[in-house]
C-alpha cells in the first residue's frame, strides 16, 4: 500500500466521539453504549437493569440482594390488566410499565420492577408461609393461597405484607439468616403500613377496595404478632404509654363498621368449620368447666369491688366465656390452631371502649380478666407467629398488679407457665 492509498483510506474512517459515560452493562461487554436514561437501548433489549436506573428507588430488600436484579418487559397484555391512570394507589407488580419511574414512587414494586430477593420472599410465601395461616381442607375459597397474592399484583399495600410476613416466616425457620430477614420485614413492614395509611388518607373506604384494606390490617396485625413481644408492650395495654396494639384494633374496628357486609361477602364470606378430626382429642372433656369456674369467681372479686362501669366488666367477662366455650370445642374436635384466632383476637375486638380505658389505666380487676383471656394466647402457641405471647402478657400483668391481687393469677400462670403439653 502505496503512502497515497493510506492517506485515502484514514481519511475514509467515520468519525466519533469517545464517551466513558456508557452504563457499566456495556463497558462489560465492550459494546457501544448509546448512553439513552433511564435505561439505554442494550439494557432494555436483554432485559437486565441500567446503570442509569440505579438511582430511583430501590426495593426495600434489594441492600441485602445482588447486585444485578430482575425487570420484566412490557407485557402486550398490559393494557388489559393495567389500572387506570387516574387510580395511584392501584399499580401493578411486575412489569415495565413507564421507562422513567414515578416521583413518588417507594419501592421497586411499586414503580413496576421486583428484586431477586423480593421474587424469593414472594415464591416462600406462595409455596408455604400461606400453608400456616389457615388449614387448606377448611379454606375453600384459598383466600391465603391464591386471593391474597393476586391482590398484592394490583394493590401495593397487601404486597408489601405478604414479603413482610414471608421474611418473618424465614426467620423464624433460618435462625442464621435472622437478622438478614428481619430487616427485610421490617422495610416491607413499614412500606406496607405507610401505603395503607395513604390509601385512607386519600380515600373514602370504597366499596372497590373495602376487601383489600380488610385483608391488610389483617396481614399487618399477623406481621405484627410475628414480630415477637416487645419490651413493655403487652397488646391491650403498655407499660409506659399507648399500646401498639390498641392502634391496629381501633382500625380494624373502623374498618369492619364501615364495611362489614361488603367486606364478609364472596371470598371473604365466613364458611363454616368443620373439625379436621373425628375423634374427640383427649384431655379436654372438663376444660371448659375448669374455666367457667374460675371466670365465676371473678365474677364475686367484679361484685365486691366494682361500682362504675360494672356492666362492662360483666359483658367482657361473659364474651370472655363464650370464647372459651368454642375455643375449647374447636380443640376438643382437633381443630388448625390458626382457627382460633376469631375467638382468640375477637375478644379483644370486642371490648367495650370503658374496658380498654380501664385497661390502659392497669385497673387491677381489668388485668385480671385479661389475665384469663392470655390462657386463649396459650392454645395458639402452635402457630408459629404467636410464640411467646402468652407468656410475655401473664408477666407483664403481674409485673403491673398490686401484690394484693397476685392469688387472683394462679390459674392462668397454672395453665401459660406451667402446663408445657
Amino acid at each position: 500500500m502505496t503512502p497515497k492509498d493510506h492517506q485515502a483510506k484514514v481519511r475514509s474512517r467515520v468519525s466519533h466521539r469517545k464517551s466513558r459515560l456508557g452504563c457499566g452493562n456495556c463497558k462489560k461487554r465492550r459494546v457501544k453504549c448509546d448512553e439513552i436514561k433511564p435505561s439505554c437501548t442494550n439494557c432494555l433489549q436483554h432485559s437486565i437493569t441500567c446503570d442509569f436506573s440505579l438511582s430511583s428507588s430501590a426495593s426495600p430488600s434489594e441492600a441485602s440482594a445482588p447486585q444485578q436484579r430482575f425487570q420484566f418487559r412490557e407485557s402486550k397484555y398490559q393494557s388489559l390488566t393495567s389500572p387506570k391512570e387516574d387510580e395511584p394507589n392501584q399499580r401493578s407488580i411486575g412489569v415495565q410499565c413507564d421507562p422513567a419511574p414515578s416521583p413518588t414512587a417507594t419501592s421497586s414494586i411499586e414503580s413496576g420492577g421486583i428484586s431477586l430477593s423480593d421474587l424469593h420472599l414472594f415464591h416462600h410465601y406462595t409455596t408455604s408461609t400461606y400453608r400456616t395461616l389457615a388449614d387448606e381442607a377448611t379454606d375453600t375459597n384459598r383466600v391465603n393461597q391464591v386471593h391474597i397474592p393476586q391482590w398484592g399484583m394490583t394493590f401495593p399495600p397487601i404486597m408489601h405484607l405478604v414479603l413482610a410476613l414471608s421474611a418473618l416466616h424465614l426467620a423464624f425457620l433460618d435462625p442464621d439468616k435472622q437478622e438478614e430477614y428481619t430487616r427485610q420485614a421490617d422495610e416491607h413492614f413499614t412500606f406496607g403500613v405507610r401505603s395503607v395509611t395513604t390509601v385512607l388518607a386519600l380515600d373514602t373506604l370504597a366499596s372497590e377496595n373495602c376487601q383489600q384494606i380488610y385483608m391488610s390490617a389483617v396481614l399487618i396485625c399477623f406481621a405484627y404478632f410475628a414480630h415477637g413481644p416487645r419490651q413493655g408492650e403487652f397488646l391491650v395495654f403498655n407499660q409506659n404509654g399507648r399500646s401498639e396494639w390498641l392502634v391496629l384494633l381501633h382500625g380494624v374496628r373502623a374498618i369492619t363498621a364501615q364495611k362489614h357486609s361488603e367486606i364478609f361477602t364472596g371470598v371473604l364470606e365466613p364458611t363454616a368449620r368443620r373439625p379436621t378430626s373425628s375423634d374427640p382429642a383427649p384431655g379436654h372433656e372438663d376444660e371448659i368447666a375448669r374455666h367457667k369456674m374460675r371466670l365465676r369467681e371473678i365474677r364475686t372479686l367484679v361484685d365486691k369491688e366494682v361500682s362504675l362501669d360494672k356492666a362492662a366488666y360483666v359483658k367482657a367477662l361473659d364474651d370472655l366465656i363464650e370464647s372459651f366455650e368454642h375455643a375449647c370445642e374447636h380443640r376438643r374436635l382437633g381443630g388448625y390452631v390458626t382457627e382460633l384466632m376469631p375467638f382468640t383476637m375477637g375478644w379483644t375486638f370486642r371490648l367495650p371502649e370503658i374496658m380498654i380505658q380501664k385497661l390502659e389505666e392497669k385497673e387491677p380487676v381489668a388485668l385480671v380478666i385479661l389475665g384469663h383471656w392470655a390462657i386463649l394466647m396459650r392454645y395458639m402457641r402452635g402457630v408459629w407467629f404467636m410464640r411467646g405471647w402468652d407468656e410475655h402478657i401473664i408477666r407483664g400483668i403481674r409485673a403491673c398488679l398490686p401484690l394484693a391481687y397476685h392469688g387472683w393469677l394462679e390459674w392462668p400462670e397454672e395453665v401459660i407457665l406451667f402446663d408445657r403439653e
